[in-house]
């Protein structure tokens, strides 16, 4: 029982640090012309896996997922947009990266999956665009096996 307690103490640790991780990191906001867009790179290990299953999600220590959302500056509304891009690491090799558009009541985001490898770093360039409005986020962030 006492093991039991330990390892339940342990796991509630790693939580609390994951969600502080992410909570630092959460706020990644660029203002790009008329639109706030906020965007986050996690490793898909955060998402429990009902979650990952219901977006489609493979989740993997080596995966990690993209998520995009633009709001129109002035208002804060959520942006329907088209979202294409890539990730590029110090190497120089390139990925492609697929986006999914998820609305949930008044939220859309847009998520892609990207498989990585620990300690890479990787160069993002990812365009947004709404009829002639186009505007290029571009980010760099190191990524690690959880």
């Amino acid at each position: 029982m006492l093991k039991q307690l330990s390892q339940q103490f342990w796991q509630l640790c790693c939580l609390t640090l994951a969600l502080l991780t992410f909570t630092v990191s959460a706020e990644q906001k660029m203002q790009l012309g008329e639109w706030d867009v906020h965007y986050i790179v996690v490793n898909s290990t955060f998402f429990s896996p009902d979650t990952a299953r219901e977006y489609g999600i493979v989740r993997s220590k080596y995966n990690a997922l993209v998520n995009i959302s633009v709001l129109d500056t002035a208002t804060q509304k959520a942006q329907f947009v088209g979202v294409e891009g890539s990730a590029t690491n110090l190497l120089g090799t390139e990925k492609a990266l697929t986006f999914k558009r998820v609305q949930e009541g008044d939220a859309i985001y847009y998520l892609a999956v990207l498989p990585f490898r620990d300690q890479e770093t990787y160069r993002f360039n990812i365009r947004i665009q709404r009829g002639n409005d186009s505007e290029t986020l571009k980010f760099q962030q190191k990524m690690y096996v959880d």
